[in-house]
């Protein structure tokens, strides 16, 4: 009997991974729960399954994947599906980077293969399973202009097919952040600095090694990335192993250590969370969350003068601010960039300055909540 899929999001993504539900015969795609006026949505490929109605959803699905780009909205659906039992599979670093803390115990919720954190959470498996100990879980980027203009980022996404806060929190270098703050808190890492080092290499090998070498310094594996126009958009670990595989490493052609980098050249988003799916169907359990205890935010950080009484309607992929991560303890009261919405600025805030929540007003949201919660826990 086929398993009943549901999907939170009707952008680029969740639609992707709509349509291949409905093509394979393993699965029966039940609802597509989205927040767009459905009689709008002529061009999605079959509007029939398109719902306003979470209860809808719930009621038809046996797994539900989340795949919105929304914190607060996650924050609010995600408690329902688990209040009525159902696992969730999300590909949304941002909800799981923010606030994905709060729900690990509350049901089985992971991070899908496709995107990078689940990739690198797939890749963290296959090495230690081989005996490598990672020393840097590397996310790769093409390009980072922290301070894009909208021009330029209007075009961008038209040409790719993707929405403009999307395109924009890819180049300002937030979407990184976020996803490796996923993957610090989620694989047992930490970061070198705030913001990452993100040095550019054009070649995994020489700038994993130079990252190991940092990782080793710190006494700690970290999570960063590389930026480089050439590489391909995919993930990397480099570790170390046993001075007695070293002969048979060198052999293997991976060089003569003691550092190894292990890459995937490429991430297809959502054709792998079908993967996911098959795990948590099969009891295979959690791929990737961002743990119970995490030590690590993404911050906002502001990219202009910010002026009181301004309002911004939603951070994460704004012309307002832009997110870099951080260590929690090191950061007391800073606002994750995963709540920046709705936000009125109580006082001026400098381009560059870190947000508190001494400088804004949002409203209270189950997302709040939860946040308040993981940094009580996190400072104590």
């Amino acid at each position: 009997m086929s398993k009943k899929i549901g999907v939170i999001g009707s952008g680029f993504i969740a639609e992707g991974l709509a349509k291949l539900l409905h093509d394979n015969p393993k699965y029966t795609l039940t609802k597509v729960l989205t927040r767009t006026k459905i009689d709008d949505r002529v061009e999605y490929f079959m509007p029939e399954y398109l719902t306003n109605e979470l209860e809808e959803l719930i009621e038809s699905s046996d797994l539900i994947v989340e795949s919105s780009g929304d914190t607060i909205y996650a924050a609010d659906t995600i408690n329902r599906i688990f209040e009525a039992g159902i696992p969730v599979v999300t590909m949304n670093a941002e909800f799981q980077a923010t606030v994905g803390s709060y729900f690990v115990d509350k049901g089985l919720l992971t991070e899908a293969e496709g995107d990078q954190p689940g990739v690198l959470a797939m890749l963290h498996e296959e090495v230690t399973t081989m005996g490598f100990k990672p020393l840097v879980y590397g996310n790769i980027k093409g390009f980072l202009n922290h301070t894009p203009t909208l021009e330029d980022m209007k075009y961008w996404g038209n040409r790719s097919g993707i929405s403009l806060d999307m395109v924009t929190s890819f180049t300002d270098g937030t979407k990184v952040q976020m996803e490796q703050t996923l993957v610090a808190n989620g694989l047992g890492a930490t970061i070198a600095q705030d913001d990452l080092l993100g040095p550019a290499y054009d070649d995994t090998l020489t700038g994993g090694i130079e990252l190991a070498k940092t990782a080793k310094e710190i006494g700690e594996p970290i999570s960063d990335y590389l930026i480089s126009p050439k590489l391909k958009p995919g993930v990397f670990i480099a570790a170390e192993i046993n001075d007695n595989q070293h002969a048979a490493l060198r052999y293997y052609k991976m060089g003569e250590g003691p550092y190894y980098v292990l890459e995937r050249p490429y991430h297809l988003c959502h054709f792998e969370i079908l993967r996911t799916i098959d795990r948590v169907l099969n009891g295979g359990g959690v791929l990737l969350n961002n743990s119970a205890n995490p030590t690590i935010s993404t911050t906002t950080i502001a990219k202009r003068d910010l002026k009181a009484g301004e309002s911004i309607k939603k951070g994460i992929g704004s012309f307002d601010v832009r997110g870099i991560a951080v260590k929690i303890k090191e950061h007391p009261n800073h606002v994750p960039i995963g709540l920046m919405a709705n936000a009125v600025l109580k006082r001026d805030v400098p381009a560059g300055a870190e947000l508190t929540f001494d400088d804004i007003e949002i409203p209270e949201t189950l997302a709040l909540k939860a946040w308040r919660e993981i940094e009580k826990r996190a400072l104590s």
